[in-house]
C-alpha cells in the first residue's frame, strides 16, 4: 500500500441549523487519512457517518455549514474548490454508493442508461463500447442476466439488484475513492460475500481507496484494514482490522456485547448503557 494519503480529513465538522435558531452538530471534529486500503467507519444510526462521507463528496444538504482544518483528495483542497471542480471530481475520481437504490435511481430512465450517463460524462467511449462496459459492469455484481436487466426500470428489480445496480453504476468509471454507505444492506449472504469480493479486488488492483460505512461492526472488522467507531458525531476510536478484542472504549465494548454469539444464551438480551461523557 501507498504511505501517501488519497485523502486527508482534519477536523471535519459538519451542523444545521434547527427550527429553534440553534445549531445541531452532526459530525464533530472528525479526522483520518486514507490510503489504498479499506477504512470501515461503524456506529448507529445518527452517529454522523454518512454525513461524513456526503460532506467529503460534497453532497452535503445546502443548509448544511461544513468547516475543516483540511479536507483534501490527492492534495486538492475540498472545501476551496469550485462547484465545476467538485462535478469534475464526483463520480468519476471519488464515488459514492448509497444506502437505499429507491431514492437514488432515477425511476423514468432503464437502468442501462442511467449507468452508460456515467460512462458519457467521464469518459469518450462509443455507444457500443459503452454498452459491454455497462452489460460487464453488470454482470461484476452478481446480476445473471445483464442484456434483461438492461432494459428495465428502477421499480422493475428487487431491492437487493436495485443495490447491485448502484455499485455498478459507481464502480464503472473506475474511481480511486468509493465510499461505500451500507453498500450490502440489502443483499443476501451470498451476494455480499461477491460484492465484498469485488470491492476488495478493486482495492488490490487498482490501488483505489475504500471508505466503508456499515452498522455492522462485525462485518466492517473482518472486510477493513482500520475501523473508526462513531459516536454521537465524533470518533470515539480506531480499532485495528481483527482487533476488536483490544477495543478500550466502553461504547466500543458496548457494541460488541450486543452481538450475538452461537451455542451461548443470550436471556435477558444486552442492552446499551449509553453515558453523557461519551459525547465529550
Amino acid at each position: 500500500m501507498s504511505c501517501t494519503p488519497l485523502l486527508e480529513v482534519e477536523d471535519l465538522r459538519v451542523s444545521f441549523p434547527t427550527r429553534d435558531g440553534g445549531v445541531f452538530e452532526a459530525v464533530r471534529g472528525v479526522s483520518f487519512s486514507l490510503g489504498q486500503e479499506r477504512l470501515g467507519i461503524v456506529g448507529e444510526s445518527g452517529s454522523g457517518k454518512s454525513q461524513t462521507g456526503r460532506a467529503i463528496l460534497g453532497l452535503s444538504a445546502p443548509e448544511a455549514r461544513i468547516t475543516a482544518r483540511r479536507l483534501a483528495f490527492k492534495g486538492q483542497d475540498l472545501l476551496a474548490a469550485t462547484l465545476a471542480q467538485r462535478r469534475a471530481l464526483r463520480g468519476g475520481a471519488i464515488a459514492m454508493v448509497l444506502q437505499d437504490p429507491k431514492y437514488s435511481l432515477n425511476p423514468v430512465m432503464r437502468i442501462g442508461a442511467q449507468i452508460e450517463e456515467t460512462l458519457r460524462v467521464h469518459t469518450k467511449l462509443s455507444a457500443k463500447a459503452a454498452r459491454q462496459r455497462v452489460l460487464q459492469a453488470l454482470a461484476d455484481v452478481a446480476i445473471s442476466d445483464p442484456e434483461r436487466v438492461y432494459q428495465l426500470y428502477p421499480h422493475e428489480v428487487s431491492g437487493g439488484m436495485g443495490q447491485r445496480v448502484m455499485i455498478a453504476m459507481m464502480l464503472i468509471a473506475e474511481p480511486q475513492l468509493l465510499i461505500a454507505d451500507e453498500p450490502t444492506s440489502a443483499l443476501d449472504v451470498t451476494v455480499q460475500l461477491q460484492v465484498l469480493s469485488i470491492l476488495d479486488k478493486l482495492v488490490k488492483e487498482r490501488g483505489m481507496g475504500l471508505i466503508f460505512v456499515s452498522h455492522d461492526l462485525r462485518l466492517v472488522s473482518s472486510f477493513c484494514d482500520r475501523v473508526l467507531v462513531m459516536y454521537a458525531g465524533k470518533v470515539v476510536e480506531e480499532v485495528r482490522s481483527g482487533a476488536l478484542h483490544e477495543a478500550q472504549h466502553p461504547y466500543t465494548q458496548g457494541l460488541l456485547n450486543c452481538l450475538p454469539r452461537l451455542g451461548e444464551s443470550r436471556h435477558p438480551l444486552p442492552t446499551l448503557d449509553r453515558q453523557e461523557s461519551w459525547k465529550l
